[in-house]
């Protein structure tokens, strides 16, 4: 099919009839002078082709935030968050991956930004990218990679810093990927602040749903305080963490959720942290893929030449060595970094790291 022919144009349908109403498109400056409009005051404008360590040229439609939006979106780092572990390794087809975790952060921080009138594009960038520097087998990936690297190893930072690098993003995106985490100092932008609880508010309720799913909790077995005020589905919880940052911010003026919902939200974290994350299964899961990792990385700073090709760290057993072997190693998808325990350090399938039923 070549599509259907009218005039100058081709139409994808027979009877496609479709269009804007108007024969005229709006350039990237009228575009940001009607965003500068609708945004609230403290929102962050685009301007021009963005704040970007390499100066770019403008592109002459998108705003620079929807540039960076689009860039992750096409970048292999992304892409591989579908293969990376959100709770369990070796998800079923139900349970969440890094890359669904980041899509629900994203739909959670724009649902508060469009409110807000907060820059939306900016706000689902960051969103997308926040955890673009995290390894396989989950947070456990931070505490294997960590001796390799100068002040350990952040899955906020070196996503900024370094996974995400090459793509050239605005700095406002990158400071809300790198300040993301609560352990980190606040973001530079409102968008950033509302990504920061995005992520807890999308984790916490998501994993526990997945954590019901797969039997491992009830939803009555909830505390009280969270029951009540957020209810024991993920529809319910999600509106209540949104409602309540919204209500914060429409009465203070401040990025922040009302103190009871917040409590609650607190409460339900700790419980996941007990019952779900530091459950002794997923301490050996999380014992298995610290050996996993620091084995690869050592066998790959010993053999530099198995590297993807680098300007440094030629010399086996080089610091610049082990910096290219941790930036193969955390980006490897967990059955990749499996495959490599088998093929590279000729691991059995009973060492490796398995998923909550079967490899």
């Amino acid at each position: 099919m070549h599509g259907h022919a009218d005039g100058a144009i081709r139409l994808a349908h027979r009877d496609s009839w479709a269009g804007p109403g108007a024969a005229s498109a709006a350039s990237r400056e009228e575009r940001e002078a009607a965003e500068d409009a609708a945004l609230s005051p403290l929102a962050t404008r685009s301007v021009g082709a963005g704040s970007r360590a390499q100066e770019e040229e403008p592109d002459p439609f998108r705003l620079c935030f929807e540039r960076d939006r689009d860039r992750i979106l096409h970048s292999p780092a992304f892409r591989r968050l579908a293969g990376k572990t959100q709770v369990f390794v070796f998800p079923d087809d139900h349970q969440r991956t890094r890359l669904t975790h980041a899509l629900e952060v994203a739909q959670v921080a724009g649902s508060v930004a469009r409110v807000l009138g907060l820059n939306v594009a900016l706000t689902e960038a960051i969103a997308l990218g926040h955890d673009c520097g995290h390894g396989p087998g989950g947070h456990a990936s931070e505490d294997a990679l960590s001796p390799f690297v100068d002040g350990g190893y952040d899955h906020a930072t070196w996503g900024a810093d370094v996974t995400l690098e090459p793509l050239n993003l605005c700095a406002e995106t990158l400071d809300g990927i790198r300040n993301h985490s609560w352990s980190r100092p606040a973001p530079a932008t409102p968008e950033g602040e509302v990504v920061s609880w995005a992520d807890r508010i999308a984790y916490v309720c998501h994993d526990f749903e997945d954590a019901v799913a797969a039997g491992i909790v009830r939803p009555d077995e909830l505390p009280p305080e969270v029951r009540v005020h957020c209810g024991t589905t993920r529809a319910s919880q999600l509106r209540a963490f949104i409602t309540a940052m919204i209500d914060a911010s429409a009465s203070t003026g401040r990025i922040g959720m009302t103190t009871r919902v917040a409590d609650a939200l607190a409460g339900f974290r700790q419980f996941n942290y007990e019952r779900v994350y530091m459950r002794d299964s997923s301490v050996a899961q999380a014992n298995s893929v610290i050996d996993l990792l620091r084995a690869l990385v050592e066998a790959y700073a010993a053999q530099p030449s198995l590297l993807p090709p680098g300007r440094d760290g030629q010399e086996p057993g080089s610091a610049g060595a082990f910096r290219r072997a941790v930036a193969y190693v955390g980006g490897m998808t967990d059955r990749f970094a499996c495959r490599q325990g088998e093929a590279l350090l000729g691991w059995t399938r009973e060492r490796l790291p398995r998923g909550i039923d079967v490899w």
